[in-house]
């Protein structure tokens, strides 16, 4: 149980939203963190980096993030139930490095579409001290929403960049899409960051702000107030504003449609919630642009860039972000979309309806279909979907447990995910989900564990504690310490 004495403010969550991250002090009474960065080094010394192992090598880390604050500062954001993912990574800055150019964070080889309505955030967490010539991680405070930069290299770009210094302790929780990179490290010390990754595990449905406050109170400077607004209203449960847009007048629907594909992102990016504003009377301009956009950039989302390293997701749209704006209003001709001809199309409509959430709850039998689509970004999108749209489980369990098995395993990781959002149990469900626990992706297996213990019947129990048995279960198991 969250203590709500350390949820965040209405202003924290505000401030988060709009400029990306939220710093927070964890305060032990004894020097943990110093305990913390000496086993690092130790480790490194003997073994190297751990990659995921870290915390099960130093499971003292598993304490800051357990710490009220924290908690507190997670929960807000991403709901009580919220989900420590398995990916996790010490980052060293030695004296004299360089620093990196600007990047964003893949979905851990998932190729996610990178909503507005975050559901997932990274936390940056120092074991020690770290001052502005140390090498901090900095970031690019308000440019989360974007894909693009005036340039990744940082002596180039003209952004305003905010290193995320802080005494030991310091855990920065920041939106999953920031960019970000190591600065030069000038100083004489090593710079450790430890980071971490949470995700979502249902959608908003209640306010979570300490003080009571759910009235949205916009922020000096920010360039996209809309699009701040329409994060505040999900987040905080503020109701769906279909049907109370503005009306057409001197043409400006075709104007904004046409802003959407404006050389500068700033313009799309307002041009999507000024329509999406409009409400219900611009959905078939919109879908119009949905599927001119959708077969216009599928090959170039799926790109490797810096802000998809691992390449993206063909329904990244701007009129998709449109969609999302108006509501429920939209969810009739985006569930009529789903048998469009076009596979780009398809793609876009599962995944703006797996957006929406439980405002989409009438397209579950159309997201059930897209699960045997042949494209298999239909299914990849489809199953994420069919996560975050509140449904009878007895409807759409079985589908994905079909989908677990897909050949392509980015469906089958959605697939997975969705269930344990899910975290219901269905007939045949336990055998299928341990037969995931040996797939050849890391994640798969990790959503397919989490799904079998929400389960917990004893077959669900001796699943897990067969695939215990043949795991890396001993923290200090070594090369030096074999047995």
């Amino acid at each position: 149980m969250v203590d709500k004495a350390y949820l965040l403010s209405g202003e924290e969550i505000r401030d988060f939203i709009v400029n990306g991250y939220i710093q927070i002090q964890t305060d032990f009474p004894t020097d943990l963190h110093g305990d913390i960065y000496q086993q690092i080094e130790e480790m490194l010394a003997k073994e190297g980096n751990p990659g995921n192992n870290l915390l099960p090598r130093i499971p003292d880390i598993q304490r800051v993030f357990e710490h009220p604050k924290v908690c507190g500062a997670l929960s807000s954001l991403l709901g009580p139930d919220y989900l420590m993912h398995p990916h996790r990574y010490c980052h060293l800055n030695t004296p004299g490095g360089d620093g990196q150019t600007w990047h964003k964070d893949d979905y851990i080889f998932d190729q996610k579409v990178r909503h507005h309505r975050f559901r997932w955030v990274m936390a940056f967490y120092y074991p020690q001290d770290v001052t502005e010539d140390m090498g901090p991680t900095g970031i690019l405070p308000r440019r989360q929403y974007y894909n693009t930069l005036s340039d990744t290299n940082p002596t180039q770009s003209i952004e305003r960049e905010q290193a995320l210094c802080g005494k030991a302790g310091t855990v920065t929780i920041v939106n999953f899409d920031s960019w970000h990179r190591a600065t030069a490290n000038r100083s004489d010390k090593k710079r450790y960051m430890l980071k971490f990754q949470f995700t979502r595990m249902s959608e908003p449905s209640q306010p979570l702000l300490s003080n009571g406050h759910t009235n949205w109170g916009p922020l000096d400077g920010d360039e996209h107030p809309a699009l701040s607004r329409h994060v505040w209203d999900w987040l905080s449960q503020s109701g769906d504003r279909s049907g109370q847009g503005a009306s057409d007048t001197n043409g400006s629907v075709s104007k904004l449609t046409a802003a959407l594909q404006d050389t500068d992102e700033s313009v799309r990016l307002n041009a999507a919630y000024a329509l999406g504003g409009m409400g219900e009377s611009v959905v078939p301009e919109l879908m119009q642009s949905l599927r001119a956009e959708a077969e216009a950039l599928a090959e170039k989302n799926v790109a490797h860039t810096a802000a998809n390293p691992q390449g993206g997701n063909p329904a990244d749209l701007y009129s998709s972000q449109a969609l999302t704006e108006v509501g429920q209003s939209s969810v009739p001709t985006l569930i009529s979309a789903l048998g469009d001809a076009s596979w780009p199309t398809r793609a876009a409509a599962a995944d703006t309806l797996g957006n929406l959430g439980s405002l989409a709850e009438e397209a579950v039998p159309g997201l059930i279909q897209g699960l045997r689509d042949e494209n298999s970004w239909v299914r990849r999108n489809a199953a994420e979907a069919l996560g975050t749209v509140a449904a009878p489980p007895d409807e759409i369990v079985p589908a994905l447990m079909g989908g677990s098995n897909d050949s392509e395993m980015l469906v089958r990781l959605n697939a997975v995910m969705a269930l344990a959002k899910i975290g219901q149990s269905a007939d045949g469900i336990v055998p299928t989900l341990a037969g995931r626990l040996n797939d050849e992706d890391r994640y798969v297996r990790f959503y397919s564990a989490t799904v079998l213990r929400q389960i917990g019947t004893p077959e669900a129990q001796n699943a897990l504690w067969d695939d215990l048995l043949t795991s890396r279960w001993c923290p200090i198991t070594t090369a030096e310490n074999p047995y």
